[in-house]
């Protein structure tokens, strides 16, 4: 026998005796399994820790039954926008979504995680925003728990706010019939196109500091129009929808809100808040031309004034509640 052949017979040796040590053939561990890791309830109010096997890790997610629980009840899917929940840009904090929502028979889901992740799928972990598999665990591990955990219906809405306003298409569009309904206030559905783009560019890098490339790529990558809901427009035909937008034009509430106490900045954050609201409301009026071309019907509003700000959005969730309740069948 050759000295290379003696060798790599004594390294096979000694692995297989080091095993036999260890206790015997090693094995990997098997995968955990989406699960609901922990529920605490206060009265109606429940917080669900929800193990998402896709990103290994628990994940928040707050639940406001409706007042009979005996009686099985739909999922309304509410989505914060950039911030996900985690800081004060919430539903929960900026708006009365709760107490609108306490004499609806439906269960009011709330996920809290993901800032800066258009609730997306990314390709890869990226340094500053980590593993972002939302997708995944909104609509594939998160909902089939949520209806063995609550007795839902299985009949679901989602609406979603700004980037989340593009997030509650392409969710939708990815799993098409898991959500009766959906509503978007203020959300660019474009991206694929140089404006759209860049206009994801300037909320994942620019405000929350990740990059896109660890999102969808460089700008050549197919992932960009997959995720386009303009160009995939076709998935949400039978889908219950609700469009809104104001077109940038501030209101004298809106300026106060923006500038009392808030000196120079202030300023910037009112330019800014016009500036977004008129950007989303071209992306709006283009899903609505696309929408018409193929024939899917869809409810729109759009009033000829208001900036990207919160009292805007609390008063289209509740303009939008008969869409969404006829799409989840009550």
């Amino acid at each position: 026998m050759k000295l290379s052949s003696l060798r790599a017979a004594a390294l096979i040796a000694a692995g297989t005796l080091a095993m036999t040590a260890l206790g015997g053939v090693a094995t990997a561990e098997p995968a955990k399994a989406p699960a609901v890791s922990s529920i605490d309830k206060d009265g109606r109010n429940w917080n669900l820790q929800v193990y998402s096997a896709a990103m290994n890790k628990d994940i928040t997610v707050e639940v406001q039954r409706p007042l009979d629980e005996s009686k099985p009840a739909p999922n309304a899917y509410l989505l914060s926008g950039l911030d996900a929940g985690e800081g004060s840009a919430s539903w929960q904090q900026q708006t009365d979504a709760l107490e609108f929502f306490s004499d609806k028979h439906v269960n009011l889901v709330l996920p809290i995680g993901g800032k800066g992740s258009y609730y997306a799928d990314w390709k890869q972990e990226d340094p500053v925003l980590g593993v972002n598999k939302w997708q995944t665990f909104l609509t594939e591990e998160l909902p089939p728990l949520l209806d063995e955990t609550l007795g839902s219906t299985g009949k679901n809405s989602i609406a979603g706010v700004s980037t989340s306003g593009t997030s509650v298409l392409q969710l939708a569009e990815a799993k098409p019939g898991l959500f009766g309904a959906v509503a978007a206030y203020s959300g660019c559905a474009q991206i694929a196109d140089p404006i759209g783009r860049q206009f994801v560019k300037f909320s994942v890098e620019t405000w929350k500091g990740g990059n896109t490339i660890n999102m969808y790529g460089p700008d050549n990558d197919p992932a960009w129009v997959e995720n386009d809901p303009v160009v995939n427009a076709e998935k949400l035909r039978g889908t219950e929808l609700y469009i809104s937008s104001g077109n940038g034009n501030p209101q004298p509430e809106d300026i106060r809100y923006y500038t009392e106490g808030n000196g120079p900045q202030g300023v910037i954050n009112l330019g800014l808040g016009i500036v977004i609201e008129g950007a989303t409301n071209f992306c709006s009026h283009n899903l609505k031309n696309k929408l018409d071309s193929i024939g899917i019907p869809a409810t729109y509003q759009f009033p000829p004034v208001g900036t990207h700000y919160w009292p805007y959005w609390e008063q289209a969730l509740k303009d939008s509640w008969p869409v969404l309740a006829k799409g989840m069948g009550i």
